[in-house]
């Protein structure tokens, strides 16, 4: 099978098969593209979800897009793209054009009721499998911690958040790297 067709119908699966977008897609490409296909391995999957995130736009798009370009270049980066957008795009166009009409069904409603909890188990189920790839050391699991307080009691913005851990990040590997240099 062509490469590019590929990377298409594995982000086409996740596409189509994921309610709740960005994050709730993050297990499901994590399943396909590393274990499944093994394309790229945990821990680059690991940059990638770090550098999706912090870009502006949908991580699970920001993600399929670095993905398919490592893996193949823009034009694999528009293959993936392509891929995980297509299922959502026909569906919100479709919900668009009959939801006035169906918004009040008891189906609906039932439906939606039911998949709120699939995707906070989903967003959980990610958050616990990138979290056992990251090095157990005192400082990321204070960083974690300060950075759930922060972003869930105090309110802080995710970006500052992001910001603050990567220039901890950095000071703290440039410790570590000038005292193993002594």
């Amino acid at each position: 099978m062509n490469y590019y067709v590929k990377l298409f119908l594995i982000f086409l699966k996740v596409g189509s098969f994921t309610i709740g977008g960005g994050y709730a897609m993050i297990p499901v490409i994590q399943r396909e593209v590393v274990s499944n296909n093994k394309l790229i391995d945990s821990d680059e999957f690991l940059d990638i979800i770090a550098v999706s995130q912090s870009l502006p736009g949908a991580i699970a798009v920001n993600s399929a897009i670095f993905i398919g370009y490592k893996l193949a270049g823009l034009l694999g980066s528009i293959v993936t793209l392509l891929g995980i957008i297509i299922p959502s795009l026909v569906v919100i166009i479709t919900v668009a054009v009959f939801y006035n009409e169906i918004k009040e069904q008891r189906a609906v409603q039932a439906f939606f009721q039911g998949v709120r909890p699939a995707i906070v188990a989903l967003i959980a189920a990610t958050a616990f499998k990138l979290a056992s790839s990251i090095p157990k050391k005192y400082i990321n699991l204070l960083l974690i911690i300060s950075s759930f307080i922060s972003i869930s009691l105090f309110d802080i913005h995710p970006i500052i958040v992001i910001i603050a851990c990567a220039l901890i990040g950095l000071i703290f590997n440039r410790e570590e790297n000038s005292s193993e240099l002594s």
